[in-house]
Order: structure tokens, then sequence, then C-alpha cells
């Protein structure tokens, strides 16, 4: 089982993860990876020498072609449990941002396979634990 928490603020050195729940035109953006059958936000790990903001901006580029748009943080949060990529359990920290996308490249160059815009949340979540909860906390901060 895993644990979702929040918290305002932590230690930059702390942030491993960005991800960026994302409307476009009023619709939630979601991610189809290739690999799996699933939906996702983007986002993903920070990569040496990018601050926690570059990361959510290159995950949102890399996996929906976002080019124009507004970012802003929602907050921080960490998540205790394994998964596929936490294999120690540990609890690990990530920052959770709210992205309206304006523009897309039309072509995609990563691993996900298409985005979906939607009205509806999708069905088949890939982290059903952990992404329905950041989701609530994003609706429940920005007032959507």
């Amino acid at each position: 089982m895993l644990e979702v928490k929040f918290y305002d603020n932590v230690a930059d050195s702390k942030l491993k993860f960005a991800v960026i729940a994302s409307k476009s035109n009023g619709r939630w953006v979601f991610c189809k990876h290739k690999e799996r059958t699933t939906y996702e936000f983007p986002g993903g790990h920070r990569e040496n020498g990018e601050s926690i903001l570059e990361t959510a901006e290159r995950e949102l580029y890399e996996e929906t072609g976002a080019l124009e748009y507004g970012i802003r943080p929602v907050c921080v949060y960490s998540v205790t449990g394994k998964t596929r990529v936490n294999e120690t359990g540990k609890e690990t920290f990530g920052m959770l941002y709210y992205a309206d996308i304006e523009k897309f490249d039309p072509d995609l160059h990563s691993e996900i396979e298409k985005i979906v815009l939607t009205d509806t949340l999708p069905g088949s979540w890939t982290y059903p634990e952990i992404q329905p909860i950041l989701l609530d906390k994003v609706i429940n901060v920005i007032n959507l």
C-alpha cells in the first residue's frame, strides 16, 4: 500500500520528481506511454543540474509537446511504498505543478505514444494509488 503526503516545502535537494496536472481548452491532458495501456500525467525524474521547474518544463514538452503554456507550483508531495520507480519503498519527494497548455507541437519526441484531451478522467490510471490523490490536491488548490 502506498502513502501520499503533501508539504508546503522541503529541501530542494530532496525533490526527485515533477508531476504536471494539465489542462488545455478546459480539458484534462493525459499521456499514454508506448509500453503501457494506462494513462498518466506528464512528469518524470529530475536530471543532474536541473532545477525542479526545469524538470517540469522538460517533461511537459517531452510528453505532451506543450509549446505555449502557463505553469505554476501546487505543492511538494511524497510517496512512501514500493512502486515501479521506487524499488526501496522509502519516502520520495516531488513537486506537483499545474499547467494550462495553449499550443502543442504536433509531433511527440519521447516514449509517449499519444496524448488525450478529455473532459472525464481516465478509467485506467498508470499509478491508481497516487494520481487521483494528486489530482484532487490540484483541483482544491487551484480551484478548478
